[in-house]
């Protein structure tokens, strides 16, 4: 299968547009693959989360990890299982690998808030997914670009 082609940053004005998104990039996920998202608290990183949850049709409520480091959400109907996880309070490198999300990527995907520096090595392919917030017009500029 071809590596899906990066397109233009898209301008979102609302969350829901931001869940459509994650909705729509989700369709080219596949087990083993992983999605960092990069953003400043606030950013729509969670909202962006929940769409790609409800497109692979996964079991749970997607909730921020901030304080459980790891949310996991079982594959419904033969799918894919989805990880969340947040790095932002991780000491390092070595504590995020003690995560051993090796048997998730395994029958589905991972996506890492604050990931940026740690999924190397991590899963077949990765899709960087950047959110840039606008504060003064509440918009939020989101990019993305698959590596590996």
């Amino acid at each position: 299968m071809p590596e899906p082609r990066t397109p233009e940053p898209r301008t979102l004005a609302t969350p829901d547009e931001t869940r459509s998104l994650g909705k729509e990039l989700a369709a080219q996920l596949r087990a083993g693959d992983v999605m960092v998202l990069i953003g400043p608290m606030g950013a729509g990183k969670t909202t962006f989360t929940r769409g790609v949850a409800e497109a692979l049709g996964v079991q749970g409520r997607v909730q921020s990890p901030s304080f459980v480091i790891v949310h996991t959400h079982p594959a419904a109907d033969g799918g894919l299982a989805l990880a969340h996880v947040d790095a932002q309070r991780l000491g390092g490198h070595a504590e995020f690998e003690a995560l051993e999300l090796e048997d998730a990527l395994a029958t589905g995907v991972v996506v890492v808030e604050w990931g940026d520096g740690h999924v190397e090595g991590l899963g077949t392919r990765t899709l960087e997914v950047r959110i840039e917030p606008d504060w003064a017009s509440d918009v939020r500029r989101i990019s993305w670009e698959w590596r590996g």
